[in-house]
């Protein structure tokens, strides 16, 4: 395993299990921005627990697994988050949403999900 690859992988566990978890909890701080967002882009709130909460969480967990040994989870996880933030996106471009929480998912999340597969096959 390369040090690219667990620092990359590393930070992406860290971000998509704290966006996770917050999603599922709907932590205070976040939901602040977070309702607004999700209201304009039409996604019921209901959805925070299941499939987003879910589905980060499981990302970042199949990661982790990937780093422990497992390396098929850990690309399936990969792919899981790319395909995530990419369906994210189409979500909100098709409503013209262009919140702070697109210009993350897209310019945060989306390129660090892609930077952790492209590392993770490279390895």
């Amino acid at each position: 395993m390369s040090v690219p690859y667990v620092v990359v992988a590393l930070i992406t566990i860290a971000v998509n299990a704290f966006s996770g978890v917050a999603a599922i909890t709907r932590f205070a701080p976040i939901m602040r921005t977070l309702r607004p967002a999700l209201a304009s882009a039409g996604v019921p709130e209901s959805w925070l627990i299941f499939p987003i909460g879910t589905l980060k969480t499981a990302g970042a967990l199949g990661l982790a697994l990937g780093l422990l040994g497992v390396p098929l989870v850990g690309t399936a996880a990969a792919i899981g988050l790319v395909l995530f933030f990419v369906c994210a996106a189409y979500t909100h471009i098709r409503v013209a949403d262009y919140s702070p929480q697109f210009c993350l998912g897209t310019g945060f999340f989306l390129p660090l999900a892609i930077a952790t597969l492209v590392l993770g096959v490279a390895d």
